[in-house]
């Protein structure tokens, strides 16, 4: 969770969706807001990755107190995503609902799916608000059946919560709003991840996954592939098609654009202006795109990729691979295999050699493919962080392979879900379930048997790049083992992440992210480290910073992550300097 700072109070959610007011200076609690979320062990997520929030033309223009005192209530609101397919309003100043958005500041998003199972169905990230429209997409279970609720991308009028317009991207009329007597359609495909938003285009940029079950795809038609795995642009305001770009055809690996997309006017090597946009994606691939039109402004050409799908599915014959990556550049051999002791090491190469691999896109199989950059990808929901002025992006890409088996069905692998109707897997590693498809699929990291990835180091770094160049300015190893080894090994491995970068003016960027218990600042011109400070809790988040009373905090959620193994807490922790 990222806190968002208005005025003199930080907003902040729970995994739980609980909504905290607290005042910026202090971190003293204002008021909080519970949506009385009711989790299952079946909740493939429970997370809030943050909030929204929206004020009316006469709040903006009500400057002295008195203007301020005389505006009506929830002129200015937030907004909260909840895991059960409800989305709040509240009044920013008290936490009481607004009365006339909803029911009773209530929203109810399983209104029109196909499948309205609890906890299948998941806003996890905070919508994109313009000045009338709240445009909510949402997380669908991954990898549970061939009947699960849609996609669908919808714009709600942000007072009173009407529908005012919908995407659905599985549908031949994405924009047609169902009636009473039918529904969107079922596992469309869905963003989970933050959109962005470009206010003077009226467009929204939504980094979109595949159609689910993930990792097989026969029964997939060119209408259900559409808008999957790429960036998709809508008019905010009519949820019109802009334009798409597909950063992955036929997507048999979960490698959906996984991260909030990052606008940025760069200047060229000519002295022009160019409006793009960066889509960091799970194969280490950046495109780099024109928001007005989305075309290349880094060329992706396509390459031929390995073949050989599994029974009744296909393989594209070919994968766009943009020229601003950090995919690895060669492919994986035994000598690459890793470990803390001889036999650990000994055990990844036999292992590793026991698995089809052909590099990047090698299909998925009943022998077990090594996927990689893996399922959790080399970028993951923490996106770029971008220093405009000096015209710098700072990344964080990660190296971990996983490995992903199909299971056929049989006596003990039926294709139907069990009569109870128990929907999700509670997790999105180990066995997952494909429910409808001839197969299910075991996905897992590549471990060793103590544990540690059997790919050798480094598992994650900070890289800086230069947006006119398109190069990489210097890349370093992030974190130590200190918090995830079974042995002691302090030194810098370069540790997988979740969270982002945050860069300021002063050439400093801060993370948090890693497997270890640390939030970070580096130099942004070298990226030499200049602080660490030791969390109480796993750091997997991206800070952010703001300045109170001429004071500039820099702030992050030290609450763990449950399925990244780091230690859970309920932190939220401001740092600055010292006072002079």
């Amino acid at each position: 969770m990222t806190p968002l700072k208005v005025g003199d109070m930080l907003y902040l959610c729970s995994p739980h969706q609980i909504l905290f007011a607290l005042d910026a200076a202090t971190g003293k609690e204002k008021w909080r807001f519970d949506p009385g979320l009711k989790t299952d062990p079946s909740f493939q997520h429970v997370t809030c990755r943050g909030v929204s929030y929206h004020e009316s033309a006469a709040a903006a223009a009500a400057k002295d107190e008195s203007a301020q005192r005389a505006l009506p209530a929830c002129a200015r609101r937030v907004i909260l995503p909840v895991n059960n397919g409800h989305l709040f309003e509240v009044d920013a100043a008290t936490g009481q609902r607004c009365a006339g958005f909803g029911n009773n500041g209530d929203l109810d998003l399983q209104h029109l799916q196909p499948v309205t199972t609890v906890g299948e169905y998941e806003p996890t990230s905070p919508p994109i608000v313009t000045d009338k429209i709240i445009v909510m997409a949402g997380a669908v279970t991954d990898n549970y059946s061939t009947r699960e609720p849609s996609g669908v991308i919808r714009g709600f009028d942000v007072e009173t919560g009407q529908l005012v317009w919908a995407f659905d991207p599985g549908s031949a009329t994405p924009n047609a709003i169902p009636d009473d007597h039918h529904t969107f359609t079922s596992n469309s495909p869905n963003s989970w991840a933050p959109a962005a938003y470009d206010a003077k285009l009226d467009l929204v940029y939504l980094p979109m996954g595949v159609k689910t079950p993930d990792i097989w795809g026969g029964n997939r038609t060119p209408q259900d592939e559409r808008y999957a795995s790429g960036l998709l642009a809508l008019h905010a305001s009519t949820g019109k098609l802009a334009w798409f770009y597909q950063t992955v055809h036929h997507d048999l690996w979960d490698m959906d654009l996984p991260a909030q997309p990052t606008i940025a006017d760069i200047t060229d090597r000519n002295g022009n202006v160019v409006p793009a946009i960066y889509a960091p994606a799970k194969t280490g691939n950046i495109f780099v795109l024109d928001r007005r039109t989305g075309t290349p402004i880094v060329q992706a050409p396509e390459q031929p990729v390995p073949q050989g799908a599994a029974e009744g599915d296909r393989v594209s014959p070919t994968q766009p691979y943009s020229q601003l990556t950090f995919r690895p550049a060669k492919n994986l051999s035994g000598a690459d295999m890793w470990g803390a002791t001889m036999f650990d090491q000994l055990a990844c190469r036999v292992i590793f050699h026991r698995l089809r691999y052909e590099g990047p896109f090698t299909p998925p199989s009943e022998n077990g493919t090594l996927v990689f950059p893996g399922n959790l990808g080399m970028f993951e929901w923490g996106g770029l962080a971008v220093d405009t002025d000096r015209q710098l992006a700072i990344a964080n890409p990660i190296a971990l392979p996983f490995v992903s088996k199909l299971v056929a069905r049989g006596p003990h692998n039926p294709i139907q879900p069990p009569e109870n109707g128990q929907g999700g897997t509670g997790t999105e590693s180990g066995i997952q379930p494909q429910y409808g498809v001839p197969f299910g699929v075991e996905l897992n990291p590549f471990l060793s048997p103590i544990g540690l990835p059997c790919k050798q180091p480094a598992w994650g770094y900070v890289a800086a790049l230069d947006l006119k160049t398109n190069q990489v300015v210097w890349k370093k190893r992030i974190g130590t083992v200190r918090d995830s080894a079974p042995v002691p090994l302090p030194f810098k491995m370069g540790m997988p992440m979740l969270g982002g970068p945050m860069t300021t003016a002063g050439h400093v960027f801060f993370i948090g992210a890693t497997a270890d218990n640390y939030l970070r600042a580096y130099s942004t011109d070298t990226g030499e480290e200049l602080w660490r400070a030791r969390l109480p809790a796993g750091g997997q988040a991206t800070p952010m910073t703001y300045e109170a009373n001429g004071k500039q905090y820099v702030v992050i959620a030290a609450g763990g992550h449950g399925s990244f193994g780091t230690k859970l807490g309920d932190y939220v922790i401001a740092y600055a300097l010292p006072d002079k």
